[in-house]
């Protein structure tokens, strides 16, 4: 899209802002908003009078609404009064671990405020005075423009960052006209709808893709690869009939299992060794050649720590990431793993590479073997786990099956991949239009 440049531009005086229309204005925040203020909390509902109270969890990275089952509290009146929102408000997250999420932005619009909701004490609520619109502080605050100096103002205390009203009523913002913000909003909205619908698209493919991925090894662990082969009834319900030279049969009598183990952090003799030890944010990859953590061979040698050996398959028996997927990751070589992942060490006549992709085909069924390990932790059930039985091929069929999986996932992977670079590349050129609208670096008024 080319759109002409205005006419005059001045200096802002702001390195990172640069040049901006003649015209336009350079202003801190804090001189365009009429509030500018802290949420609350109250007490535990008792079912009554309770208010709907909104947290920072119930924000998109990207500044929307995403209500689903909101808190409900228990506040005084005059708290409720105070933070009581109403369309056009904004709502800033000003406490967080995550640099995504620190200085996520929504915009409270009719269907919010229908809720008569209020805001938890870990948002800032900003009403903007007439100097500024609402939907364009939005933009504004949503876009880095905002959130690089939000990051970089942020307090830091042990790894999370605060937000407060002075560092927010800080930012420096280039401020059009206010019929100039009406025809800059109307323009990014048009063309933010756009650029969002193909990104949506792209995500649909994803979605469709990771389907197909799952489908194709869990019908290649199951069915095999001949649709002639004679089939036989399992036995189990939810494996349906497999090739009748298959064995059915239990984890438990399939493999190995080994746990693992966290060496004392006080003895930093143990750490920052040579030593890989795997914890469930390693199993991002299907194969781990190294770890983040490393332990030393003196946590091996006092029994802090195990080695599980080269070809054992590790996966997440604990935590919160069972509530969405279950990873399952071949070790490549010899490795110590934390208390909530087992290795899955095959035994003689399994293939390593083929138990890794059965247990990925069944991974569905293994999910279904959870239970709550505390403060809505998940940790499978190890005795119904193993219990799991599984369709076994005889071993020359495994690795041929093992093949083809990872040739057939690997084109699957390519073409994610390649669907992953178009939605970056939307999305880059998404900030970059509302960057260049809300700078004036482009003139939308007869777009």
């Amino acid at each position: 899209m080319s759109l002409p440049r205005y006419r005059e531009y001045k200096d802002s005086g702001i390195p990172w802002l640069g040049a901006v229309p003649h015209h336009w204005k350079v202003q801190r925040f804090k001189w365009l908003v009429e509030r500018n203020d802290g949420g609350v909390w109250g007490d535990d509902p008792d079912g009554s009078n309770d208010t709907v109270v909104l947290r920072s969890t119930e924000q998109t990275v990207d500044g929307r609404w995403q209500i689903e089952e909101p808190a409900k509290r228990r506040l005084t009146e005059k708290d409720r009064l105070s933070a009581l929102l109403a369309v056009g408000d904004l709502l800033l997250t000003k406490s967080s671990g995550s640099a995504l999420h620190i200085g996520k932005t929504t915009l409270v619009d009719a269907r919010v405020a229908e809720l008569s909701a209020c805001y938890s004490n870990f948002m800032q609520r900003i009403r903007v005075g007439a100097g500024l619109s609402p939907k364009v502080a939005w933009y504004i605050l949503n876009n880095s423009l905002a959130r690089d100096q939000l990051d970089l103002l942020s307090n830091s205390t042990t790894g999370l960052a605060n937000l407060n009203g002075t560092i927010i009523g800080d930012l420096v913002l280039a401020v059009a006209p206010q019929e100039e913000q009406t025809a800059i909003a109307a323009f990014l909205d048009r063309e933010t709808a756009k650029i969002d619908a193909l990104i949506a698209e792209q995500e649909k493919l994803i979605a469709l893709l990771a389907e197909k991925r799952q489908a194709t090894i869990s019908h290649a662990v199951t069915k095999g690869l001949d649709p002639r082969a004679p089939m036989k009834d399992s036995g189990v319900a939810w494996l349906g009939e497999v090739p009748a030279h298959w064995d059915v049969r239990p984890l438990k009598h399939l493999v190995q299992l080994k746990s693992g183990g966290t060496p004392s952090k006080e003895n930093p003799a143990y750490w920052d060794g040579g030593i890989p030890w795997a914890s469930a944010k390693d199993l991002k990859v299907e194969q781990l050649h190294d770890t983040a953590d490393h332990i030393s061979q003196a946590a091996v040698d006092d029994g802090a720590a195990s080695l599980v050996p080269q070809g054992a398959v590790l996966v997440v028996v604990r935590g919160m990431i069972l509530a969405r997927m279950f990873p399952v990751v071949e070790a490549t070589c010899p490795m110590a793993i934390n208390q909530d992942l087992k290795a899955v060490v095959p035994n003689r006549g399994l293939d390593t590479s083929f138990l890794a992709w059965l247990l990925r085909g069944s991974a569905t069924e293994s999910l279904t073997r959870l239970d709550e390990a505390g403060h809505g932790t998940k940790a499978l059930r190890m005795d119904a786990w193993t219990s799991m039985c599984l369709p076994i091929p005889p071993q020359p069929e495994q690795l041929k099956l093992a093949e083809f999986i990872s040739a057939e996932t690997a084109k699957l992977d390519s073409l994610c991949t390649e669907a992953d670079k178009a939605v970056t590349l939307l999305k880059e050129r998404r900030s970059a239009l509302i960057a260049a609208a809300v700078t004036g670096q482009i003139d939308v008024r007869n777009a």
